[in-house]
C-alpha cells in the first residue's frame, strides 16, 4: 500500500469507530441484544433513549468535575 492509501484507511477506520463505539456501549453494557416485539414506536424510544444515553456514558469524562470518583459519594 502507498502512504496516501493508509492515510485514507486509517482516516475511514477512525470515521467507523467513532459511529460503532455508541453500539458497542449499548450491546455490551446494557444488553440491547435482541429486541423482544414491543410495538415499533415503543423500541424505537427505547433505541433512542439508549443511544443518548450511551453518547452520555462516552463523553462522561469530560462532564464530571476533575477527581470526581463515584465511590467517594
Amino acid at each position: 500500500m502507498t502512504q496516501r492509501q493508509r492515510a485514507v484507511n486509517r482516516r475511514r477506520s477512525q470515521t467507523r469507530a467513532r459511529g460503532e463505539h455508541p453500539f458497542h456501549v449499548v450491546k455490551r453494557l446494557w444488553g440491547f441484544m435482541k429486541v423482544r416485539y414491543r410495538g415499533l414506536a415503543k423500541n424505537t424510544a427505547r433505541a433512542f433513549t439508549l443511544f443518548g444515553l450511551a453518547n452520555l456514558y462516552l463523553v462522561r469524562r469530560y462532564l464530571l468535575p476533575p477527581g470526581w470518583d463515584p465511590c467517594l459519594t
